[in-house]
C-alpha cells in the first residue's frame, strides 16, 4: 500500500488557525502534517461533519444506503438512535442496523434505545428490556443511551428509567435527552437525573435554560422539525455547548444536503467559522468519545476537502484514508441488504373508518409546518347520516392510526393543515411505534390507502381517484433496501403527488409520520385513541 498525500489549507479548529499543509496518509491513518508553500488554488481541508442525532430509519434507507448519500455532503459519522426499527423488531432490528452499517466505510455510532415501546399508550412490535440495554452497553458499537423520551419517568425517578440511566453511567456512556418545552424545576430534575443533551428545544429561551443545566443542545434541521433559526444564536455565547443534527431526514432532502447545509447557513449568519466547525465536527467527538479523526497526526484519516469556507461545497470525502465521495458522486458500492419485518395487519373495510357522531364540535390536531408540536384546537365537522366526516372547505380532515401488529379497529381523529383537497395519503412510518397512519377526505380513499400498505407490508402511498402511487418500504415497513438515489426519486414523485392533491406542507409524509408521536405535546393519535401529550392521558374526540 502506497502513502496518500493531500495538499490544501488545513483548518485547525481547536487552535483556530489555518495553514497550508501536506497531509500524509498511510494505512488509514494520518502519519504526518507538513507546512508547505501557499497556493490560492488549494482547497480547504476540514475534519468530516458529524450528525449528532439522527434516526437513520427516517431516511427510509438502510444504513449502508444512508451512508452512500451522506458522504457526498461531507458527513463521515453519525450518532444514530435505532429506536425506530427497535420498536418494530426489537433487538433483531438493532442488530440489523449495526450489521448493515458495518458493510460500508462510514462511522455509525449507535445508541441503546431507552424507550421501546415509547409509551404504554400505543402498540409497538417489541420491547427493549433493562437486561437488553445492559447487553448493548457492553458492545463497542453502542456509545450512548439513546434519547430518554420518558421525561416524567426521569423527573420522578421511576425505578426502571433510572436503572437504564444508571446502566449508561456504569459504562461511562452519555445519556441523550428528549424533553420538548420542558423548563423550570422540571428541567432541573430532568437534567439532574443524568441527561446530557437535548435536540427538542424549539425556543432560544428553553435552550438557554438547558445549557445552564449542563446539557448540550443539538440544533435540529430535519425534513419536518426545523429549529435552526430559533436556536443558532445560542452559538454566540455557548459555542462549546452546541452540535448540529438532522434527527429525521427524508431521502429526497438527504440527496440534496446534510450537516453541510447547517454549516453554510450558520456562517452566512455571521457566526464564527471556527465555532461553527466545532459544532459540526468536534463537539460530538468530545461528547460521545468517538474514534473519528480531527486532522491530527496519528488520527484516523477522516476529513473532507471543500472549495471555500463560505459555500462549503465538498470536493472529496475521506474516511479511514479511503476516498468515499468525489465531486458530488458517492464512491461507496451498494451493499447486500436483507429484509426483516413485523407486519400482521389484515385488510380493512370502508366502514371501519366511520365515526359515529356525538356532536359537531371535536378536538382537532393542529399540524404546524416545520414543527413537531401539535396544539389542540376545536373544530366543527360535517355530519352525514349520523357520521362525522372530513370538511375539505375548512381543512379539517379525518385521521386514522391502524395497528399493524395485530388485527384491531382503527383509531380515528381529525386534523387541520394537511390541506388535501382529494384522496388520501398513508404511511407505515408512524413514530414511534410505526403503525399505519393515514389522512384523507373520504373513507373510501383512506381505506384504499391503508390496504395498499397492508398489501406491500409497509411503505408510503398516495391515492387520488384512479391514480395510486406506492413506495414500498419492506425493511421493517420503514426502510427500503434499494439504491438510495432511486428511493429519493420515488419519494420525490410521491411527495409531489401529495402536494398536487392540495397539501401545502413542506414535507407532507414526514409531518404525517409524527402525528402518532405521543411524547410530543399537545394532541396526538395512537392506535389506542386520541391522546393528550401534556397530561399523558387519553382524551375524548367530541366536546
Amino acid at each position: 500500500m502506497n502513502p496518500l498525500f493531500i495538499q490544501g489549507n488545513l483548518v485547525d479548529i481547536r487552535n483556530k488557525t489555518i495553514y497550508t499543509s501536506e497531509i500524509e496518509v498511510f494505512k488509514g491513518q494520518i502519519v504526518s502534517i507538513k507546512k508547505i508553500h501557499e497556493d490560492k488554488n488549494f482547497p480547504y481541508i476540514l475534519p468530516g461533519f458529524i450528525d449528532a442525532h439522527v434516526h437513520v430509519e427516517s431516511s427510509m434507507l438502510v444504513p449502508s444506503e444512508f451512508a452512500r448519500l451522506a458522504v457526498v455532503h461531507g458527513t463521515v459519522a453519525s450518532i444514530s438512535d435505532p429506536h425506530e426499527i427497535a420498536n418494530v423488531c426489537g433487538m433483531e432490528g438493532v442488530n440489523y442496523m449495526i450489521d448493515n452499517g458495518k458493510q460500508v466505510p462510514f462511522k455509525f455510532y449507535f445508541g441503546a434505545p431507552s424507550c421501546v415501546p415509547a409509551t404504554p399508550f400505543e402498540t409497538a412490535g417489541a420491547e427493549i428490556t433493562v437486561q437488553e440495554i445492559h447487553d448493548l452497553m457492553e458492545r463497542k458499537e453502542i456509545v450512548y443511551l439513546a434519547e430518554m423520551m420518558n421525561w416524567p419517568g426521569a423527573v420522578n425517578r421511576d425505578p426502571e428509567v433510572m436503572a437504564k440511566i444508571d446502566m449508561a453511567k456504569r459504562y461511562g456512556k452519555p445519556v441523550d435527552g428528549h424533553a420538548p418545552g420542558l423548563r423550570g424545576e422540571l428541567a432541573v430534575q430532568y437534567a439532574s437525573a443524568g441527561i446530557s443533551t437535548d435536540h427538542e428545544c424549539f425556543t432560544l429561551e428553553e435552550a438557554l435554560d438547558k445549557v445552564k443545566l449542563g446539557m448540550k443542545i443539538a440544533i435540529r434541521e430535519g425534513s419536518a422539525a426545523k429549529n435552526f433559526e430559533a436556536l443558532i444564536d445560542l452559538m454566540d455565547d455557548y459555542p462549546d455547548m452546541v452540535m448540529f443534527c438532522s434527527d429525521d431526514k427524508h431521502p429526497d432532502n438527504l440527496a440534496v444536503s446534510h450537516i453541510d447545509e447547517l454549516v453554510r447557513r450558520a456562517v452566512a449568519k455571521g457566526k464564527n467559522v471556527f465555532d461553527v466547525l466545532q459544532a459540526a465536527c468536534l463537539t460530538p467527538i468530545d461528547h460521545y468519545k468517538l474514534e473519528v479523526g480531527e486532522l491530527r497526526v496519528s488520527d484516523p484519516a477522516d476529513f473532507i476537502l471543500v472549495d471555500d469556507l463560505i459555500n462549503f461545497r465538498v470536493q472529496k470525502t475521506y474516511i479511514g484514508g479511503r476516498l468515499v465521495a468525489a465531486h458530488g458522486t458517492t464512491l461507496i458500492q451498494k451493499a447486500d441488504n436483507p429484509i426483516i419485518n413485523n407486519f400482521q395487519a389484515l385488510p380493512k373495510k370502508e366502514q371501519d373508518f366511520q365515526i359515529s357522531a356525538k356532536g359537531s364540535t371535536v378536538r382537532v390536531i393542529e399540524a404546524l409546518d416545520g414543527q413537531l408540536i401539535t396544539p389542540e384546537i376545536q373544530g366543527e365537522i360535517l355530519l352525514e347520516n349520523g357520521f362525522a366526516v372530513s370538511n375539505v372547505l375548512t381543512d379539517i380532515l379525518k385521521l386514522t392510526v391502524v395497528n399493524r401488529y395485530q388485527d384491531s379497529k382503527p383509531a380515528m381523529a381529525f386534523i387541520k393543515n394537511i390541506g388535501l383537497k382529494s384522496g388520501a395519503i398513508a404511511s407505515s412510518v408512524g413514530h414511534d411505534s410505526h403503525n399505519i397512519i393515514a389522512v384523507g377526505v373520504d373513507d373510501r380513499s383512506i381505506c384504499q390507502a391503508v390496504n395498499e400498505l397492508i398489501a406491500v407490508k409497509g411503505g408510503v402511498v398516495a391515492v387520488d381517484g384512479d391514480k395510486t402511487m406506492v413506495l414500498p418500504l419492506p425493511v421493517g415497513g420503514i426502510m427500503s433496501a434499494e439504491d438510495g438515489y432511486e428511493v429519493a426519486k420515488a419519494y420525490t414523485a410521491i411527495d409531489l403527488m401529495a402536494k398536487e392533491m392540495g397539501s401545502t406542507l413542506q414535507s407532507p409524509f414526514m409531518t404525517l409520520s409524527f402525528m402518532a408521536l405521543l411524547v410530543i405535546p399537545d394532541l396526538k393519535l395512537s392506535d389506542k385513541g386520541l391522546f393528550n401529550g401534556k397530561e399523558f392521558t387519553f382524551t375524548d374526540l367530541f366536546l
